[in-house]
Parts: structure tokens; C-alpha cells; sequence
């Protein structure tokens, strides 16, 4: 064992770090390949908010100085566009950034923290690097009439003791793109105990059109314990800047801000973002090629006789005839990059990102094309 582990805190030599999709400049340079397509890491096809990123430019002549730390104009935006206050609000690098706060705030060695199979791998990181016990709740099979894959909220609910102090919830969830809905989701909130926080993940939100998917913040005034995170990585295509944040009440804002790294949100991160919520158009744009290459998607899938998990997400998991990986490293070779879901305890699975339907076909074809061979 390498020295430094037994250096470590309890817990982190069975860490396995978050492995993130391949870059596409990466794969270009390992198999001299040009014309790759990236559907790995749910990004959005269409690029940046046009809006974004032009303020994104013209920050960048002020990078000599530090942040705004309060975040105050960007806070303002968000604050009238979700109907919240500011004081409700705090930055992230990314809503991860934020995740991890609150695990820094309240997971500590004896506490645990609950949450779903299948879900978001940083829960598990995040809670073990805290010292705590992951608790992981098995998640509805396979074969479930509804919701294949999805958060079981009962087998949730049977985990949680008096040392639980955080459950995440991520929904829609990454990587099955499974969903909760607005009574269940509630009715599962409104039996929780008051000892703990609920981090109500919703990175993905901006994309769903299902009717009956709940926004989180219109239920904070009714759960003091309750977090919802967001990211600007996603629909709004600014994941290299890493901007996201955390709503919840005034008292547990101030609590989790205790352990925010200072100045973590950068300059042109923060106009970015600012600019990026009003861009509507894009974002509409952006939401019908979503929707759009999820039924392309879906539906080839289908006619090739692949199950695949119903997702509201941006991306699509597939079950395959054999391995994920090997049908990842096969699709690598034609200059296509998925991602191999086994990490999430799903081997036979990959999980692909919307593109543009262009991108989409070219996927698609790859893939027959593997699975043939």
C-alpha cells in the first residue's frame, strides 16, 4: 500500500475518485483521429449561451482582480428570476461545489448520509471524505412497470436513523435519467425527521417537459431542511467556467457559507452565468433538441431491440448485448465517445448524451455497427 494512504483519514483508501468522460483532444491524440464526437459528459450540443459567453469575453479584461466574493449581481438575477431572496442563495464551482458543502457541514465520522443506487457518484466521495457512512438504498429494479432504476423512496426512508444528517436526492437522476414526481417526492419529504438536510439535486431540471415534475424551490417555505442545487453546466453549456448554486432558507444558507472556499466562483464565470439568464431563447432552443434527440434516440434503440432507462435528462443509459466498456473502447476507435456506466454498478450499460441529430445518427450508426461486429 502506498505510504500515504496510511497517512489518510479513515475511509479514503477505498475511495475510488470520479473518473470524468475523455476529452475529446485526448482521444484526437491517442488515435490520431479528427471529427471525434464527444456524448459523454452530458454538455450542451448547441455550445454556450450565446449571451454567456460574450459576457463571459468581455469579463476576462478584469481577471486581475479578485471576484465579487458576495456573488452580489449574480445573486440578484437568480433571486428575480426564482422568486427567492438573496440571502437565500449561495455560489458554487458547479453545484457539486455546493454538495460538497453541505457534506463538509454536516457529515462527520458517526453521522451517515442516505441516498439511491444509481445515483450521482460524488455522493459517495463526498460522504466518505467527511468521515460519515454511506448508506445506499437499493434502487427499483429493472423490470419496474413505472420507473426502472429510480430512487425507491421507501427503501430511502428505511435507511434513515438518528445519525443520518444529509439525504441526496437527485432528480432527474444522472446517470439513468429516472424522475421523481410531485406527490411522491413530497409525500417523502413530509415524513423525514427534522435532524437532517435534504439535498434536492436538480442539475437537469431546466431540460424536463414531464407535467408532473416538481420545482423544489416552491416547496422551501414548507421544509426548512431543504437544499436545491442547480448548475449553469448543463442547458445553459457554461460547464468549463463552473458556476451552480444552492437555494434554501436564509438560517441553513448561513450555516453551509461557514465552509464555502472564498473567491470560488471566477470573473467571467460570474457575468456569464448573469448574462446567461436571459437568454431565453437559447435555452428554448436548446430544450427542443433535447427533447427531439431523445425520441431519435429512443427510438433507434428500439428498433434495434436495446432496452434503454426512459430518461428526462439530457442523455439516454442503454443496455447492451456485452459489455459497456467494450462497446465504449470499439465506438472510441470510430472516433465517438460514450460513457461505460459500471462505476454505477450498471456494466452493461452505456449512457449517451443528447447531441445534435447529425451527432445522433452518426452514434447511432457506430453502434450498430460495433454490435454487429
Amino acid at each position: 500500500m502506498n505510504d500515504f494512504l496510511k497517512l489518510a483519514a479513515p475511509g479514503i483508501s477505498d475511495l475510488h475518485p470520479y473518473v470524468p468522460g475523455k476529452p475529446l483532444e485526448e482521444l484526437e491524440r491517442e488515435l490520431g483521429l479528427s471529427e471525434t464526437i464527444k456524448l459523454a459528459s452530458n454538455e450542451n450540443p448547441l455550445g454556450p449561451s450565446p449571451m454567456g459567453l460574450e459576457a463571459a469575453r468581455n469579463a476576462v479584461v478584469g481577471i486581475e482582480r479578485y471576484p465579487d466574493d458576495s456573488g452580489y449581481r449574480l445573486k440578484g438575477k437568480l433571486a428575480e428570476n426564482l422568486g427567492v431572496e438573496p440571502e437565500q442563495l449561495i455560489l458554487g464551482a458547479g453545484s457539486s461545489d455546493v454538495i460538497d458543502m453541505v457534506a463538509r457541514t454536516f457529515l462527520a465520522p458517526g453521522r451517515n448520509a442516505v441516498f439511491s443506487r444509481y445515483a450521482f457518484a460524488m455522493y459517495p466521495i463526498y460522504t466518505t471524505a467527511a468521515g460519515a457512512e454511506a448508506r445506499v438504498a437499493p434502487a427499483l429494479p429493472s423490470d419496474h412497470p413505472g420507473m426502472p432504476y429510480g430512487h425507491d423512496l421507501e427503501a430511502m426512508a428505511a435507511l434513515i436513523d438518528e445519525q443520518t444528517r444529509v439525504v441526496f436526492i437527485a432528480n432527474p437522476n444522472n446517470p439513468t435519467g429516472t424522475w421523481l414526481e410531485r406527490a411522491a417526492l413530497r409525500d417523502f419529504l413530509e415524513g423525514l425527521p427534522n435532524h437532517l438536510v435534504v439535498v434536492l439535486d436538480e442539475a437537469y431540471t431546466e431540460y424536463v417537459t414531464a407535467p408532473d415534475f416538481p420545482d423544489g424551490i416552491a416547496w422551501l417555505d414548507d421544509f426548512p431542511n431543504l437544499i436545491v442545487t442547480r448548475t449553469f453546466s448543463k442547458i445553459y453549456g457554461l460547464a468549463g467556467l463552473r458556476v451552480g448554486y444552492g437555494v434554501a432558507g436564509p438560517a441553513l444558507i448561513g450555516i453551509i457559507g461557514r465552509v464555502r472556499h472564498p473567491f470560488n466562483v471566477n470573473v467571467p464565470a460570474l457575468a456569464a452565468a448573469e448574462a446567461a439568464l436571459d437568454d431565453g431563447s437559447f435555452l428554448e432552443r436548446s430544450r427542443r433538441l433535447n427533447d427531439a434527440g431523445l425520441r431519435q434516440l429512443a427510438a433507434a434503440f428500439d428498433a434495434m431491440g436495446l432496452e434503454h432507462i426512459p430518461s428526462v435528462g439530457n442523455f439516454i443509459t442503454v443496455a447492451l448485448p456485452r459489455e459497456g466498456a467494450g462497446v465504449y473502447d470499439d465506438l472510441l476507435r470510430k472516433g465517438i465517445i460514450v460513457r461505460p456506466v459500471a462505476n454505477y454498478g450498471l456494466p452493461e450499460h452505456i449512457r449517451v448524451t443528447v447531441g445534435t441529430e447529425a451527432e445522433n445518427a452518426r452514434f447511432l450508426q457506430a453502434l450498430e455497427e460495433v454490435l454487429a461486429s
